[in-house]
């Protein structure tokens, strides 16, 4: 979460209240995002409320308790940020340019390279300073300080709901924000305006039409049409947020994968449109891409530490890791 304040001498002046949606989308085109949509920041669609609701009800989102936390705020970003009037949605390219040899340990195409947590973040700061030496902040709103808010997975924020919202792409019956003719592999951030937007991004509708390759591609029946996402069962949950023994769906049919899961993602025909990521911090290391099942297999604390330091792989933690190794072995 972070807070960027105007003290810029190379503010413009002529206005104060309202940001060019244009200016935003060319300077974040600079950046290396590989799309930028604004949308005015209002309480989510009751319809999509409610159905989140429902879904923290059946228990749909397992052990990750913090999907509950701050509820209202998530449902409503005026909550989370006073003042805020327009949302950023940044989409980054992640789609492998170099991939693990096929018939070895399969790790999901996200975590190849460096956290992704870090990346956006710095490059949504290096956005926001941007906007504030264009322009400036608005005064003070009922004693509150304005500001500008990044966000990157790190708050209760619907980042798909929003990226759907500011026109980037729409949520895909695999649960991913998918992008016309570039596919969901992608990661999304936000950044929260004190200022109006000159325009703001459509909704885009749903180009899923009949097809169910998703659906028949997960392992282990995490989608189920016309239900609410079964998070305990995907194979990704299972695999780095399930602290205790992976379930038997998971045991029988992981296969080679040992962190997250890119099969709903692969099977998707957008995902052939998919253009290699050119960003240095997301290449794989050389030892990344040679490790074998043996070094696997032997793989030490050292060598976790060293192969995956500023890695989103360390959320699973060493003997999380080992356990989704030495589980492929049954």
């Amino acid at each position: 979460m972070t807070s960027t304040n105007a003290n810029s001498s190379n503010i413009h002046e002529e206005d104060f209240a309202t940001v060019q949606s244009a200016t935003i989308k060319s300077l974040a085109q600079d950046m290396g995002f590989f799309t930028c949509g604004i949308a005015k920041a209002a309480p989510v669609d009751e319809a999509i409320a409610q159905k989140y609701r429902r879904w923290l009800e059946n228990g749909e989102e397992a052990s990750m308790a913090y999907m509950s936390n701050y509820l209202e705020k998530r449902l409503d970003p005026r909550l989370l940020v006073p003042g805020v009037r327009s949302i950023i949605s940044l989409a980054l390219n992640y789609a492998p340019a170099q991939q693990i040899p096929e018939g070895e340990y399969q790790i999901a195409a996200y975590a190849l390279g460096q956290d992704y947590h870090d990346l956006m973040k710095q490059k949504m700061r290096e956005l926001a300073i941007k906007i504030t030496e264009r322009w400036q902040l608005p005064s003070k709103e009922n004693g509150e300080e304005p500001s500008i808010r990044c966000f990157c997975d790190t708050a209760p924020v619907l980042e798909r709901y929003w990226a759907q919202k500011a026109g980037l792409g729409w949520i895909g019956r695999n649960h991913q924000l998918i992008i016309p003719h570039a596919g969901s592999m992608f990661f999304l951030g936000e950044i929260f305006l004190p200022y109006e937007a000159d325009v703001y991004d459509e909704p885009m509708s749903n180009r899923c039409g009949n097809c169910h390759r998703c659906i028949d591609a997960c392992p282990t029946q995490a989608i189920i049409p016309n239900e609410d996402f079964h998070a305990e069962r995907c194979l990704s949950y299972q695999l780095i947020e399930n602290r205790g023994e992976l379930s038997n769906e998971a045991k029988k049919n992981m296969g080679n994968t040992i962190y997250g899961c890119d099969r709903c993602q692969t099977a998707c025909p957008w995902n052939r449109f998919a253009t290699p990521n050119t960003e240095p911090a997301l290449q794989p290391k050389p030892e990344l891409l040679s490790m074998s099942k043996e070094k696997w297999h032997n793989l030490t604390v050292e060598d976790y530490q060293r192969l995956f330091k500023g890695s989103a792989v360390k959320r699973v933690k060493y003997d999380g890791l080992k356990r989704n190794i030495t589980v492929t072995k049954m």
